[in-house]
């Protein structure tokens, strides 16, 4: 079985970038540039922003159902990058990563989840779509708990 992850919408952020930090502060986001890499894993193309890159900090609602898991948290935009979609691979940023997975079910209930190395996710997301409740799947950065992409049946 494929599967499909997706980075977010650029354009949900584009505004933001156009802010002063005042705006920013209002909107609740921070511009900061990246001084290490690995460290700034951009939810829109899915990789590492390099060193020296400008980069948003903001809390994104990733899980939006109005269940026990709606849930948003922190997350790093980069100016200008470009929506990855990967059909059966899993992205740079997190293939390096030790990723929670999250399964869902239509209602936007948790009714998967587990732990794995992202170079070996591939493996656990088949497992998880094998499970037809399963409506889509999300990927956390274990460490820090933070989203990372959703995956959804290609």
């Amino acid at each position: 079985m494929s599967f499909l992850i997706t980075g977010l919408d650029p354009q949900l952020f584009q505004g933001l970038f156009e802010l002063d930090a005042a705006g920013l502060e209002r909107a609740g986001a921070q511009r900061t540039r990246v001084s290490e890499k690995p460290g700034a894993p951009c939810r829109i193309t899915l990789e590492d922003a390099e060193i020296g890159e400008e980069v948003l900090l903001l809390s994104y609602e990733h899980q939006p159902a109005l269940t026990a898991y709606h849930q948003q948290g922190p997350i790093f935009v980069r100016r200008g990058g470009r929506k990855c979609e990967a059909v059966g691979a899993i992205p740079p940023a997190l293939a390096i990563r030790t990723l929670s997975l999250r399964g869902y079910d239509d209602a936007g209930a948790m009714i998967e989840a587990d732990l794995v190395e992202g170079a070996q996710a591939a493996r656990l997301i088949e497992r998880f779509f094998a499970n037809p409740d399963v409506a889509y799947v999300h990927a956390h950065y274990a460490r820090r708990g933070c989203y990372a992409a959703r995956i959804d049946r290609a």
